[in-house]
């Protein structure tokens, strides 16, 4: 199973603040202990709102929206994608990031993600999985994953 834990944006994250050396030793230490359990398949932190877009659409059409974005508690810093065999790992693993200061209040997300191997056979024509087995191919992804 894979789970995404989504670390939350801090009023500090969105201002474009570096994180001390002890949190970046920390983290540091965080994804290595991941990666060492074989569980890491990705980590990476995210630039303030202020270098994103939005986009949204109204009656079918797009429109860019440039951030910054408000509300920085519903906006993500990071996040982490692991594998792992059960929901409760998950969090088991969650809670031993280490929590940056001033965000108290803040907290993690941890959502399972949604893969295609969750679809049931019989609910996918036999060419669109074909479709999806060659995508994930050429990804490299493992589709038991």
């Amino acid at each position: 199973m894979k789970f995404m834990i989504v670390g939350k944006a801090s009023p500090e994250t969105e201002a474009g603040a570096l994180p001390s050396q002890e949190l970046v030793d920390n983290m540091h230490a965080y994804n290595e202990s991941l990666a060492k359990a074989g569980v890491l398949l990705a980590a990476e932190g995210l630039y303030p709102s202020s270098h994103g877009v939005q986009i949204a659409y109204s009656g079918g059409k797009a429109s860019v929206i440039d951030g910054p974005f408000a509300e920085a508690k519903e906006l993500i810093a990071g996040f982490w994608l692991i594998q792992v065999k059960s929901r409760e790992e998950a969090i088991e693993w969650a809670l031993r990031l280490p929590v940056p200061p001033g965000h108290d209040g803040i907290g993690l997300d941890v959502w399972q993600v949604f893969d295609a191997s969750d679809i049931p056979d019989d609910s996918m024509s036999p060419e669109a999985r074909k479709r999806e087995e060659a995508l994930r191919d050429r990804l490299g992804v493992d589709p038991a994953s």
